[in-house]
């Protein structure tokens, strides 16, 4: 038996849901109820797992159970990037002779692309929700030219389209000579993460049921079959899939291997778009690893522009005010060394959203119990490798053994973390190295 010893926090208001219309929330389980499949979480993994059953099989019975409200977690929190090219520009990324893994790695984000793609063309969504737009890692000095160079040709290596930017150029698309250098790939897509998670939930109807409201208080075996309890009901279903990242730790699975790290987004007021050159929509993130990710966001109201900067290590799954303050600090010298013309244009929102990392970077992923699959650890990056995560592991409950089940079944297994307090320690530590290094980016 498996007994979740907290539930999931959130802290700060998200700008992408506070943007949107208000929303009716699907009615919280009351009662008992069959299924053929229980898929615990309500984020990426968990909607595109249950997407990818019911493209599988429609008359499956498939429940969705969501702690709190869609997109109100750290899906709704997300900058919202789905990006098919690893997300860091240093060389490291492509390592020379390991051309054929990094391919294999894209193709893998492409899957998850093509999951989102799908859906926008159902839905007849705008580029206000889905833009199929590319992305731009820029640079705001010497180094970070270095690694726009490196990345170019490492993508030469592996047949990928880019282009490059000097300063002029990419202050015609953001308005800002602060940029001193830029390149350009066009696989990513941009989304709004709230409204799409919202989108893709409300997509569900049939055999499909999502419950709001209703978090997995515990999950015993029974027999051949599992008994999910919740707050007013329960469940039961031949198989379970566990979609809930870093909270998967609750219930005494993983131990000792998620890291549990919070980045950190501010965004401003909306502004008069005149107010600023270059174009109305773009994305980037960084030149340097752990550097800042900027987003200038179209909205009727005017524009906004998004900062994300800022990595914590909380083992507890839990931030606080002051550190969403502090990081806020931070992003306001990030803001103003980018945009000196706006240094007077007050954030709006701030808020901080949770990653579940492991020590070697890989995913915790497949049958963990019999009937119990797991997508759990995205690493960062999780719009798109969370999605790729539910989509094998809608597959693997299934019985498939896809291609993608196959990348997924194929990762080492998560190491298991040093000791306390040597990892609180050691991972604040190499948090801070690595924001230092990335200085001015």
């Amino acid at each position: 038996m498996f007994v979740a010893n907290k539930l999931p926090q959130h802290l700060g208001e998200s700008g992408w849901v506070t943007m949107l219309p208000r929303r009716t929330p699907r009615p919280s389980l009351d009662g008992a109820v069959k299924a053929d499949i229980v898929v615990i979480g309500g984020g990426f993994a968990g909607l595109s797992a249950a997407r990818r059953l019911s493209q599988l099989d429609p008359k499956l019975k498939v429940v969705i159970l969501e702690a709190g409200e869609i997109a109100e977690g750290a899906t709704g929190r997300n900058s919202g990037f789905i990006i098919d090219l690893p997300h860091e520009v240093s060389s490291e990324d492509y390592g020379g002779s390991d051309s054929d893994a990094r391919r294999h790695d894209i193709k893998v984000h492409r899957i998850a692309i093509a999951l989102a793609q799908q859906l926008a063309k159902e839905k007849g969504w705008g580029k206000d929700i889905f833009d199929p737009c590319g992305k731009y890692n820029v640079a705001l000095g010497p180094q970070g030219d270095k690694h726009v160079v490196s990345y170019a040709k490492q993508l030469e290596k592996v047949g990928e389209p880019y282009r490059l930017l000097d300063g002029r150029e990419i202050a015609g698309v953001t308005g800002t000579s602060s940029f001193t250098s830029a390149i350009y790939t066009p696989g990513t897509v941009i989304i709004q993460p709230a409204a799409y998670i919202r989108g893709l939930a409300d997509s569900f109807s049939g055999a499909v049921k999502l419950y709001e409201n209703t978090p997995a208080l515990s999950f015993e075996r029974q027999g051949v079959a599992w008994r999910i309890k919740t707050p007013k009901g329960e469940i039961n279903a031949a198989k379970i899939i566990l979609a809930n990242n870093g909270q998967a730790q609750s219930f005494g699975l993983f131990r000792g291997q998620l890291l549990h790290v919070y980045t950190y987004a501010s965004m401003t007021e909306a502004f008069d778009p005149s107010l600023l050159g270059g174009d109305r929509s773009w994305a980037a993130t960084p030149a340097f690893p752990m550097g800042t990710t900027v987003r200038r966001v179209r909205g009727d109201d005017g524009d906004r522009i998004l900062i994300r900067s800022r990595y914590t290590y909380n083992p507890r799954m839990q931030v606080s005010k002051t550190a969403i303050a502090r990081a806020g600090r931070v992003h306001d010298r990030k803001f103003e060394a980018r945009f000196p013309m706006l240094k007077a244009l007050p954030m709006q929102y701030r808020w901080a959203g949770a990653m579940a990392l492991t020590w070697n970077g890989v995913p915790a992923f497949g049958e963990i119990e019999p009937g119990i699959f797991a997508a759990i650890a995205c690493n960062g990056v999780g719009a798109t490798k969370a999605t790729a995560s539910g989509i094998a592991a809608a597959e693997a409950a299934l019985g498939m053994d896809s291609w993608l089940v196959q990348v997924f079944r194929g990762f080492a297994a998560p190491k298991r973390l040093p000791p306390q307090p040597f990892l609180t320690i050691g991972a604040t530590a190499n948090l801070s190295m690595k924001e230092w290094s990335a200085g001015l980016e």
